[in-house]
């Protein structure tokens, strides 16, 4: 179930799509939205870098569905420094200069694993109206981040080539045995609604922090090494 390589077979391409674009779509809770503080470091992004916001931003000015270098922060305007703007940036830093990479981010932090799940997304959001990751997934994404993560797929597919697909979630499911099958089944739904196949676009699931760095929900990890062994 988890790819092992970053490069994908072709695809039938729109007319406007650039064959020399991947894209990655990525979601999940706190890493993938991005918790760290930028530094003065990390203020300058190649231009190569690109992504689509999948809402709307005041500061930087950003519009739903429009393409814009991926200077932070650049899943939600509440989201830092995370996953998503290494993974992109080592990416460019790593393929021909004709190549450039997108990202599309849908995430918030502290979200369970059924916001992303194409029946359960925007009951489970509705149903915890006063959680903090819901109110960010009204704020954000009307309610249904499944459905804003495809929409905004589809988008990306018009720029580019969806070439891999990022998932960093698991504390809110710590150690639920069923997460591997319910990974699994939000990976085949987003593969069917965009057209895409499995040997084609991997999917890549990031474990969790460590106990020896200090990571409280670490025991997660043995439920993502049997995602990984379910491949």
């Amino acid at each position: 179930m988890i790819g092992l390589a970053l490069m994908a077979k072709p695809q039938e391409l729109s007319a406007q799509a650039d064959p020399n674009f991947y894209v990655y779509l990525c979601f999940g809770q706190s890493n993938m939205e991005g918790n760290a503080k930028w530094e003065k470091v990390d203020e300058y992004v190649d231009p190569r870098f690109q992504m689509l916001a999948t809402c709307d931003f005041n500061s930087p000015k950003r519009s739903l569905g429009e393409w814009y270098t991926a200077d932070c922060p650049i899943v939600n305007p509440e989201g830092k420094l995370g996953v998503t703007d290494y993974f992109g940036r080592t990416m460019v830093a790593a393929l021909p200069a004709d190549v450039r990479i997108g990202v599309v981010a849908v995430a918030m932090g502290g979200c369970p694993i059924e916001v992303f799940d194409k029946e359960k997304s925007a009951k489970t959001v509705s149903s915890h109206s006063k959680d903090w990751w819901a109110i960010e997934a009204n704020n954000f994404y009307d309610g249904n981040p499944y459905q804003r993560l495809v929409e905004m797929g589809k988008k990306a597919q018009e720029a580019g080539v969806i070439k891999g697909i990022l998932l960093h979630q698991g504390c809110s499911n710590c150690g639920n045995p069923e997460w591997p099958n319910m990974v699994k089944k939000i990976y085949e739904d987003i593969l069917t609604e965009l057209n895409l196949k499995a040997e084609d676009v991997p999917l890549f699931v990031g474990e969790l922090e460590r106990a020896d760095m200090g990571g409280g929900c670490s025991s997660h990890n043995n439920v993502v090494a049997k995602d990984a062994s379910s491949s």
